[in-house]
């Protein structure tokens, strides 16, 4: 039937142009009010005729907000790059009028046992978080009008008994820039051969961000800008259903959720799924009265909480992840068939409805099950809290706080400085979350540790436990009595210079804005120095990787130096001491094991063969964090660059680098420069000579007892989705430098293990006897991976190479080990 249908379509276009209209999307059990603007009527195109740009769209929903009394509309923040993140509120007119107190019921029915029988349902429906998943946001230009146009009994019913929160596009930036390659790409006659250069965007595509975030795994963290203001909203209205438009490889059809059952996360209660599974009826009706082939309960899954579809299971709400074949351009030939652009946004146009069918014929239940959510929450809920802080390191401490107030988590102040299993508590470093409140579920979330599963197979991490992502010491079921005031204005603790001095500054290594700073006094052409050992001056401990910055032979005079040492001490939340003297308990000031630190100059390969994510994770974090320079050398034009200019190069994961450059960089290392590999560069690295690494593999050269049709599972359970192990480390090694305690956990998703140097000393982080702590792992790769090493150095002439298995920067909330990453920038050369 789909094939048939298709087919008609096509019989329907000219040899320039598909002949399309609003009337292929549009119900027609309705009539349609002629005072509301058509989409062509602002962006001067029929839906599906091009890809909408994100500009037109924002300007499409702004005159349906001003022409019906349906709608509002509201920005509410911008990207990256300055687009509007717009969301629409839709429902009747008088419902407009009391909204505030609809709202404000909806919340207190979550926070009581109030009648809900009358309370309308509140829908989030959201489109195209990957911004070349295009049909979504272009369906929310045929769905918009249909709410604000249609008329009749249909319509009325269901406005007066919903809100609904409309969020045409979740992804501006990226929806953008697949929009401008797919239209500069099409043709008068449409070619819909897949080898066309429309369907193969260059790097790094659409479906990102800015700095090239997935941001369909940013809904926990909430790292990102366009995520924080979605939770906002989430929180603020606390959504029944939730949905997440989203598309697939061309050869596939439309997937609805519920996902594979045995990958549901166990904290998501089945009534969730049964819901889910019902709602799943009402889109399986429209799709056949279509005629569109669908499927559900295989592929995807429901387990980790970033996710849009997820996310709000955790939360009382109902996710659902709608999954289409993408056209990737205009029209593009599938094993079904030409798929052409407009029939996937009538398909993405058809799930919009039949999930508000269901909204509005399940109402009462949806609301009530919300409801028992909440109840039961506070009924579970012990009367303890857990800690988490880090002694030495505010920031960290702080920035997880602020990921927990974002969703509306109640959070203490410690009391007092108390000590728990060897890990120390520090009152304005360390924060009390206490269990008896309402997200305590969405706080289990958080900190959850499970290393057993129903499955093997993944569609996304298996573990993102947050004390370990971000790196602070954690201690659960702890008294109530530890928690001070509770904090309604999270501010980070202020930073300080304590006096002028005339013999220098010291300030620690561990705080997480510690290479902000450095990098500002560097690029000022202040001299600093690095700690290669432990000392004490002036009654204060310090660690190995104490920054020094003498007060003599600088640039600026002493009253100068001072003031701009305050302003980086207010700035980084530092505090900086002045020291009264260089004589020291331990190396004194002016011992050779105080290091003279070079001024970077950074740069990273990107283009073609570098994986996007990783190059952009590193982007972001130096750009965005430490406001560091970073120079992106495309690797289609790497050959003409002059590398003597930059002493260090980062080399994101990648499986196919060019062996044109492997002489260039090899030339620019001996004579001193830095090379920092991640992951799958490991193994490029090794195999040309760069780096001596031995590699230990799985090898499965017999596999018993395993059917045709499961052999892709076997396989499959092999892989590492994203999982956390548990490492020692040397902390007088320069890459551990500002680490307080002797392990650290490290986010893994890759199967390369590195076997530990015969030097012990070259192995300054190694994966401990019993290295699992959360997520899943086969039998045979934790065998594998006992005591290998994620980290390794080389000299190489008067340079260095420095690979990591492991991605120290992922998704951006994995501040815990982001250090590891400004150690090889700053100290690398002293490895």
């Amino acid at each position: 039937m789909k094939k048939l249908l298709v087919f008609l379509l096509l019989c329907s276009m000219n040899s320039k142009a598909q002949k399309i209209d609003l009337n292929y999307y549009l119900p027609k059990d309705v009539t349609y009010n002629k005072n509301i603007p058509t989409p062509q009527s602002i962006i001067g195109h029929e839906v599906g005729e091009w890809h909408v740009t994100h500009d037109k769209l924002v300007e499409y929903m702004k005159a349906l907000a001003k022409a019906s009394d349906r709608i509002t509309i509201e920005n509410r923040g911008t990207t990256f790059e300055g687009r509007p993140l717009l969301l629409l509120t839709i429902t009747t007119p008088s419902n407009h009028q009391n909204i505030e107190n609809i709202r404000q019921n909806h919340i207190d029915a979550t926070n009581n046992s109030s009648d809900v029988s009358n309370h309308p349902i509140v829908v989030y429906q959201g489109f195209s978080i990957h911004g070349n998943e295009p049909s979504g946001s272009n369906a929310s230009l045929a769905a918009a009008y249909y709410l604000a146009a249609a008329e009749g009994q249909k319509i009325d019913e269901l406005l007066n008994n919903a809100i609904i929160l409309f969020d045409p596009s979740f992804n501006p930036d990226g929806l953008q820039r697949f929009a401008y390659w797919a239209n500069t790409n099409k043709a008068q006659n449409i070619n819909p051969d897949p080898n066309d250069r429309e369907y193969h965007e260059v790097w790094p595509g659409g479906r990102t961000n800015h700095y090239w975030f997935d941001m369909n795994r940013d809904w926990l963290p909430v790292q990102l800008p366009e995520s924080r203001a979605r939770i906002a909203s989430f929180h603020k209205w606390l959504p029944n259903i939730l949905t997440d438009h989203h598309e697939m490889g061309t050869n596939s059809t439309f997937f609805f959720q519920p996902g594979i059952p045995s990958r549901t996360n166990p904290l998501t209660p089945q009534m969730n799924q049964d819901l889910t599974k019902e709602i799943a009826t009402y889109h399986a009706k429209a799709f056949d009265k279509l005629g569109s082939t669908y499927y559900s309960e295989e592929s995807f899954d429901d387990f980790y909480y970033g996710k849009g579809s997820t996310f709000p299971d955790i939360n009382g709400s109902i996710g659902i992840l709608f999954e289409q074949g993408s056209s990737r351009g205009h029209a593009q030939e599938s094993d079904n068939g030409v798929l052409t652009f407009p029939f996937t946004i009538r398909n993405q146009f058809t799930a919009t409805l039949s999930t508000l069918e269901a909204a509005k014929n399940m109402r009462v239940k949806i609301l009530k099950y919300q409801q028992d959510f909440y109840k039961n929450a506070r009924n579970s809920g012990n009367k303890k809290a857990i800690i988490f802080g880090d002694e030495k390191d505010a920031a960290k401490s702080y920035h997880l706080a602020e990921v927990m107030k974002r969703h509306q988590i109640k959070i203490h102040e410690l009391k007092s400085d108390f000590s728990s299993k060897g890990k120390k508590f520090k009152k304005g470093y360390s924060y009390v979350v206490p269990m008896n409140q309402k997200n305590q579920r969405l706080v289990k979330a958080m900190f959850d540790v499970r290393t057993t599963f129903k499955d093997s197979l993944f569609y996304d991490v298996s573990a993102w436990t947050f004390n370990h992502a971000f790196g602070v010491d954690y201690a659960e079921d702890v008294s109530l009595s530890k928690a001070g005031k509770e904090i309604t204005n999270l501010k980070m603790n202020a930073g300080s210079i304590s006096r002028m001095s005339s013999v220098g500054y010291l300030f620690s290594w561990n705080e997480y804005y510690s290479p902000k700073a450095l990098n500002t006094i560097l690029q000022k052409g202040i001299r600093a120095k690095v700690s290669l050992k432990n000392f004490k001056n002036d009654g204060n401990s310090y660690d190995y990787g104490t920054i020094f910055v003498p007060a003599q032979n600088q640039k600026l005079g002493a009253s100068k130096l001072y003031q701009f040492l305050e302003k980086i001490a207010k700035e980084n939340h530092l505090i900086i001491k002045g020291t009264s003297t260089g004589l020291n308990d331990g190396i004194d000031l002016g011992s050779r094991n105080f290091d003279a630190i070079n001024k970077p100059k950074v740069a990273m390969l990107v283009g073609n063969g570098i994986r996007s994510y990783d190059a952009g994770e590193i982007w972001h974090l130096l750009d965005t964090r430490f406001d560091m320079k970073l120079s992106k050398l495309d690797m289609s034009y790497l050959g003409r660059v002059n590398l003597s200019i930059y002493s260090v190069i980062i080399v994101p994961s990648s499986n196919s680098l060019s062996s044109s450059i492997i002489g260039k960089l090899k030339t620019w290392v001996k004579n001193g420069g830095t090379l920092i590999g991640y992951r799958n560069t490991a193994k490029w690295l090794s195999k040309n000579k760069f780096i001596d690494l031995d590699f230990k593999e799985n090898k499965q050269d017999s596999i018993a007892n395993v059917s045709f049709e499961d052999r892709s599972l076997q396989s499959g359970a092999q892989f590492i989705g994203g999982s956390i192990f548990e490492a020692k480390i040397d902390r007088s090694h320069p890459i551990n430098f500002g680490y307080k305690n002797d392990k650290i956990a490290l986010f893994r998703n890759t199967t390369l293990f590195i076997k530990p140097n015969k030097k012990s000393y070259n192995n300054p982080i190694q994966y401990t006897s019993n290295p699992l702590l959360s997520g899943y792992i086969s039998k045979e790769n934790l065998k594998l991976i006992k005591n290998t090493v994620p980290f390794q150095s080389n000299r190489m002439g008067r340079g260095r190479v420095l690979v990591f298995t492991d991605n120290t920067n992922f998704r951006a909330f994995w501040y815990g080990t982001n250090k590891l990453l400004m150690n090889a920038i700053f100290f690398g050369d002293k490895m």
